[in-house]
C-alpha cells in the first residue's frame, strides 16, 4: 500500500459525515448501549465501554452526549435489546465486503443490506465467504499534524505498550495490535497525551484490489453509501484500494 494515505481517507470520511453527525452518534450510541448492558456503566471496570468512549471522542462526540448515552443505557430497564449480526459478500470485481450491524430487527437489517449489495451490482454470500481474507487487529492512526514528537519515540512507546507493528505513512503513523492488547496500547498512548485520529479494533485486508472501470467504481461507492446511511450498520470492511481523495 505504498503511498496510500489512511489519514487522508479518515479526514475525508469525517468531513463527509459532518452533515450526518447525528447518524454517526446514533451508531456509537448503540455500541455504548450494548457495552453498558454487557459490562456495566463504569468504564474503569468495563474495557469495552472504555474503547467505545475513545472511539466516540475520536469522532468528536461531545462528552455530555457520551455521558447521557451511558446513563440512558444504565437506567432504562426497557431499553432496546440490540443483537450483533455480520454479513459477508462481494462487490464489483469480487471486492470482499464485511458488514457488522447492531439491530433490533434482523429481517429489516438483512433486507437493507441485501438491497445495498444488489443496487451496487454485488451479492451477499455465506458466513465466512470473505472473512478469511482479513485479519482482526487493533488499529490506531496518529496524524503527523497532531504529533510533534519523533517517530522513534512514538514507535518505542507503542511497542513497549504491546503493539505488534508500527508503520510510517506520508502523513500519519499506523500502530497495529493484537485485539486483546488493543485496550492497553490505546490507554498507554492516551495517558502519554497522544492524539489519535482513529482507535478501534478492525478488520484489515491481507491484500487490496483496485478498480479501474468507472462503472465498477460507481457501483462500489453505491454499496458503501447505502450501507453508511443505514442506522443498523455499525462498520463496513472491504479490500477496495480506494483512490486517495483530493484535499
Amino acid at each position: 500500500m505504498a503511498g496510500h494515505s489512511k489519514f487522508a481517507n479518515i479526514k475525508h470520511k469525517k468531513a463527509k459525515n459532518d452533515a450526518a453527525k447525528g447518524r454517526i452518534f446514533t451508531k456509537i450510541g448503540r455500541e455504548i448501549a450494548v457495552a453498558v448492558k454487557a459490562g456495566g456503566p463504569d468504564p474503569d471496570n468495563n474495557s469495552t465501554l472504555k474503547d467505545v468512549i475513545a472511539k466516540a471522542k475520536a469522532n468528536n462526540m461531545p462528552n455530555d452526549t457520551i455521558e447521557r448515552s451511558i446513563k440512558r443505557a444504565a437506567g432504562d430497564a426497557n431499553a432496546v435489546d440490540y443483537e450483533a449480526v455480520t454479513y459477508e459478500g462481494y462487490g464489483p470485481n469480487g471486492i470482499a465486503i464485511i458488514v457488522d450491524a447492531l439491530t433490533d430487527n434482523k429481517n429489516r437489517t438483512a433486507a437493507n443490506v441485501r438491497n445495498a449489495f444488489t443496487k451496487g451490482n454485488g451479492n451477499v454470500g455465506t458466513q465466512g465467504c470473505v472473512s478469511f481474507q482479513f485479519d482482526r487487529k487493533g488499529q490506531i492512526i496518529v496524524g503527523k499534524e497532531d504529533y510533534e514528537g519523533s517517530a522513534d519515540d512514538l514507535m518505542l512507546l507503542a511497542l513497549d505498550a504491546g503493539a505488534e507493528d508500527f508503520i510510517e505513512e506520508d502523513d500519519s503513523y499506523e500502530i497495529l495490535t493484537d485485539p486483546d492488547s488493543f485496550s492497553k496500547v490505546r490507554e498507554d498512548l492516551e495517558n502519554a497525551g497522544i492524539s489519535m485520529a482513529q482507535a478501534e479494533v478492525t478488520m484489515i485486508p491481507q491484500t487490496w484490489v483496485e478498480l479501474s472501470d468507472e462503472q465498477e467504481i460507481k457501483s462500489m461507492q453505491k454499496i458503501l453509501d447505502l450501507l453508511d446511511e443505514d442506522d443498523d450498520v455499525q462498520e463496513v470492511y472491504h479490500n477496495w484500494e480506494m483512490p486517495d481523495e483530493e484535499e
